[in-house]
């Protein structure tokens, strides 16, 4: 059966569950230890990730490779990241409970299944044990109002998607008689054995897995789900659940219905395009960074099915780079925005970032360095993400979404280089609150990757050249 090659899921499970132990016992006091044991069972399921050798494991329904180590390092590090930052926060806002950490750890274990499935089955079960555990997330703040409107928007609509996915997942099954990603390929290698039944089957597919990366035309949850949710809680959303989707599109339809191209690209086009131009038109007008960050990430994402939509390793490749820049500068961001603090309360309006340069330069400059990435300005690392995935679009021959892309990066460097106008050149407002230094350390390291990611770019692009090269095979 070979379970060996889910050992890093199998550990950080069972330190999930030791630490669940240890905080109901030590009571309420037990909220920085039970963050710093999962932070460590993040290290060391990172470890063994990095060590394990590969292969099918459980009869072929999981799967160790290149690009399910990739996936899951990136996973990892995102939640990493957004516990980080939740330390001094959480505290703050009186929300500091052990079961905070322990819900991160379960939503977590189910991304990293998920970038290992290697049956319909098994991706099902990763991304439910994911979901359960943000539904909650998401609710944390249960005194606040916004955010049990945050946790009931997304349990709804995500509920509606699972629904679509198992529909999409039963129709395949039922057409197909096989659930395994290799079969399906094996089987689908001649696309006349692609049934009518079959090709619906991949549309809702397609459609559930698109709801998780917040892909127009199913971005509705975005907005709110990011503003009300607690910020930290905010930034996990935005880092790993969207990597982990991204990887379970990719592997999905790069493995199993990678000779099926013809018959799923024009729906990737087409959500691309509109999540492009949605997350740069919709962001112009809104005036909290919360939410103006929620509409820059379905633009975000609209860029990274770029490379899903050229449907080849060059394209998985710009994906899996883009994705990787993402992370990193999102998580930074969000840093900057927990830092947004007057009188113990915490501001979300851009106006509140006003003549921030004068105040709090470090801080200015970081969030300044992030818009510019965001935007695109070359030099930072957003600018090389773009390029990947531009690059692979204009030799797949797909010029509508390169062009459009780049226009709407120009679009949308109106409301980032806005925030820096606000910081550099208005008024001074009130100081902020002295921040932590868990904060001040995510966002300088953050920070760093993101302005000099251009002197060191191969370990990361030969990394996701030799995670790409396992799809389109």
């Amino acid at each position: 059966m070979n379970w060996t090659i889910a050992i890093p899921e199998i550990v950080l499970a069972c330190i999930g569950m030791a630490i669940l132990v240890f905080g109901v016992l030590r009571k309420q006091d037990s909220t920085l230890l039970c963050t710093m044991f999962t932070i460590g069972g993040f290290l060391i399921a990172g470890l063994l990730v990095l060590t394990r050798a590969g292969g099918l494991g459980f009869n072929g329904q999981f799967v160790a490779d290149p690009f399910s180590a990739f996936n899951q390092i990136l996973i990892l590090s995102g939640a990493a990241l957004s516990l980080i930052l939740a330390l001094d926060w959480n505290e703050r806002q009186g929300i500091a409970r052990f079961e905070f950490p322990v819900l991160m750890l379960f939503s977590t274990v189910g991304m990293m299944i998920m970038a290992s499935a290697a049956n319909l089955m098994t991706l099902y079960l990763g991304l439910e044990l994911q979901s359960l555990a943000l539904y909650v997330l998401a609710s944390f703040a249960r005194d606040e109002l916004r955010s049990s409107e945050a946790g009931l928007k997304y349990f709804v609509l995500s509920g509606l998607a699972s629904g679509l996915l198992l529909y999409g997942i039963s129709l395949i099954y039922g057409f197909s008689g096989t659930m395994d990603l290799n079969s399906l390929h094996q089987l689908l290698v001649q696309p006349s054995n692609a049934s009518t039944g079959l090709v619906v089957g991949i549309v809702f597919v397609l459609v559930g897995l698109a709801f998780k990366v917040s892909a127009v035309p199913f971005h509705m949850w975005t907005p709110d789900v990011y503003e009300g949710a607690p910020t930290p809680v905010t930034v996990f959303f935005a880092t790993a659940p969207k990597v982990a989707a991204m990887s379970l599109l990719l592997r999905v339809m790069g493995t199993s219905f990678s000779s099926l191209v013809g018959a799923w690209q024009v729906l990737v086009v087409i959500m691309s395009l509109a999540s492009m131009i949605l997350g740069a038109l919709a962001a112009i007008g809104q005036t909290n960074i919360k939410r103006l960050m929620a509409y820059s990430s379905i633009g975000h994402m609209g860029y990274a099915l770029i490379g899903l939509a050229v449907g080849n390793a060059a394209g998985i490749r710009g994906t899996l780079v883009y994705m990787v820049i993402y992370v990193f500068m999102t998580a930074g961001t969000f840093g900057c925005i927990l830092a947004m603090r007057r009188s113990g309360r915490a501001v979300e309006q851009i106006s509140d970032l006003a003549g921030l340069a004068s105040n709090d330069p470090g801080l200015a400059l970081a969030l300044a360095v992030f818009m510019f990435s965001l935007a695109g300005i070359p030099l930072m690392s957003g600018f090389f993400a773009k390029l990947y995935i531009f690059l692979a679009a204009v030799q797949g021959g797909l010029w509508t979404l390169a062009v459009v892309g780049v226009l709407t990066s120009v679009v949308g460097a109106f409301y980032y280089i806005r925030v820096i106008k606000v910081m550099y050149f208005d008024a001074p407002a009130e100081r902020f609150d002295p921040r932590p230094a868990s904060l001040s350390f995510v966002v300088a390291a953050t920070g760093l990757f993101t302005a000099f990611f251009f002197l060191f770019p191969a370990p990361i692009v030969a990394a996701a050249q030799a995670a790409a090269g396992v799809l389109f095979h």
